[in-house]
């Protein structure tokens, strides 16, 4: 080192007929401004050769991984560097006989180094996560929380090493300070420690994913969640507001997720029509042939009940089997026409199965076209829908 430091001296002296009454604050400027030239051109060299050559590599080969590794950020953000590194490797070479300067610029050096290193972890973590995001298997994974805390953790170890170097203390000194105020500190990241754990319960337990339609009668949400971060749960509702939930909500209290009944294929109907009890009686042996004859039912289906048949049963018998031949109906699940306890209102006809629309407006014209056919079909079995009297009726 005092070898170089010579050298440049004499360069000074010799060469450039610097005079030692100058000397003194020349040869700082000239170091000083050596150092710099070397940093520069060795981040030239980065960013016009070594980039170029990378980016072209990377477009060859047939993996994706590394065109995320590799791109256009994360080679900035390692390019910010170089300037420090070298001058923190030959800063001691030219400034040996000041050593006070050269622990000032030292101090600098060193946290320019943290503050850039921290920006190259953020963007290597956010590669990290769009790779994560194209994956099949993770893409469906709330793991962005799980990233920002990583960056997070980065950021407090920055912080510690930074004051480390102002006070020129070591880390372990400086965190073991930082022990008796870990009761507020705990305070303050309250939020991102329940949301590290609720989003690694979430993960784990496969309960939540970007995309799921869910709904939690508490916070007023549901829709489809847009994002899951370290703290926060966005939902875009029906009605395209936004809300947010926090992540440890959702493992503490009770939500419910749709995506079961996307990924079978088939989204449950059921639905009640009141029948006026005054209208069910039993069939004469000439209604059911009637009803056979109209193709409501198969000729000779009650010919062996033992027992007279209501038109309820019938009715019922008719309506489970015009759900069960349904082209949009699934056959594979269940599907059950029966009669629910009797109420002041009627008698309640529930309606219940499985339709192959999962969409909102899809299933609700599927609904709607079940209730309407169920509600005109009871008047040719001589059932009437009850409903309560109007002023209408009483008029008439």
């Amino acid at each position: 080192m005092e070898h170089i430091d010579k050298l440049l001296i004499d360069f000074l002296r010799s060469v450039a007929g610097v005079s030692d009454d100058i000397l003194g604050w020349v040869y700082p400027l000239t170091a000083a401004f050596a150092v710099a030239l070397l940093s520069y051109a060795c981040t030239a060299l980065f960013r016009f050769v070594v980039m170029p050559a990378v980016q072209k590599l990377t477009e060859k080969t047939k993996a994706t991984w590394d065109d995320y590794l590799f791109n256009r950020r994360v080679m900035r953000a390692f390019r910010r560097l170089i300037p420090p590194v070298i001058w923190y490797a030959t800063l001691p070479l030219v400034f040996t006989h000041s050593p006070g300067l050269l622990s000032v610029l030292l101090k600098v050096c060193s946290i320019y180094l943290v503050i850039v290193s921290l920006l190259f972890i953020s963007q290597f973590l956010h590669s990290l996560y769009d790779i994560s995001a194209e994956h099949q298997k993770l893409r469906n994974r709330p793991l962005k929380g799980v990233y920002q805390m990583f960056n997070l953790l980065a950021f407090v170890v920055g912080c510690i090493l930074v004051v480390s170097i102002v006070i020129d203390k070591s880390a372990t000194t400086v965190l073991a300070g930082l022990g008796a105020s870990a009761a507020v500190l705990m305070l303050i990241f309250k939020d991102s420690i329940l949301g590290l754990v609720a989003g690694v319960q979430l993960s784990a337990n496969d309960m939540l994913r970007p995309g799921d339609w869910i709904t939690m009668q508490k916070y007023g949400a549901n829709g489809y969640v847009l994002e899951v971060s370290l703290t926060t749960v966005k939902v875009q509702n029906f009605d395209k507001t936004i809300t947010t939930i926090p992540p440890y909500a959702l493992v503490s209290d009770s939500f419910q997720n749709w995506r079961g009944m996307r990924e079978s294929g088939g989204r449950r109907l059921k639905l009640s029509v009141n029948i006026d009890a005054n209208t069910v009686r039993f069939c004469s042996p000439e209604e059911l042939a009637s009803f056979a004859a109209k193709g409501y039912v198969l000729d000779g289906r009650y010919a062996d009940a033992g027992f007279p048949v209501a038109n309820t049963q019938v009715y019922r018998d008719f309506m489970f089997d015009f759900m069960k031949s349904h082209p949009d109906v699934q056959a594979d699940m269940m599907v059950m026409v029966r009669m629910l306890q009797p109420t002041p209102d009627g008698l309640p006809l529930e309606l219940y199965c499985f339709c192959s629309f999962v969409d909102w407006q899809p299933f609700e014209r599927f609904q709607s076209s079940v209730l309407d056919y169920a509600v005109v079909m009871a008047k040719e079995f001589g059932l009437r829908v009850f409903q309560r009297p109007a002023g209408t009726d009483f008029k008439g």
